[in-house]
């Protein structure tokens, strides 16, 4: 298994190889999008391998993101770690909903 900061990592190394991260951020918001209906149009067909694929352009996409809005991409999933690992809920329709929204 490989890690996933090593992944990251070598994910950063060839978007600044090819000048990726002075793009501009539209651009990566705009390939987000367009890799979440591939990710959509792949579970609606149950094909695993399509949504393998799609999951991890997510990541590359997100990673290149974050390098051009000069975040680091870690700091980010931490943060949101940090704001989910306590909250409580339940499955409404395959949904989490949490528990503030419940009320």
């Amino acid at each position: 298994m490989t890690n996933l900061n090593y992944l990251i990592e070598k994910i950063k190394d060839w978007a600044i190889d090819r000048n990726l991260h002075t793009g501009d951020p539209a651009g990566q918001i705009n390939k987000l999008f367009e890799e979440g209906g591939e990710i959509a149009k792949a579970f609606n067909k149950q094909n695993t391998e399509d949504l393998k694929d799609g999951i991890g352009d997510v990541i590359v996409v997100l990673t290149v993101l974050s390098l051009q809005l000069n975040l680091d991409i870690t700091e980010c999933v931490k943060l949101a770690y940090e704001e989910i690992k306590d909250r409580r809920g339940k499955l409404i329709n395959g949904v989490f909903v949490k528990e503030s929204d419940l009320e």
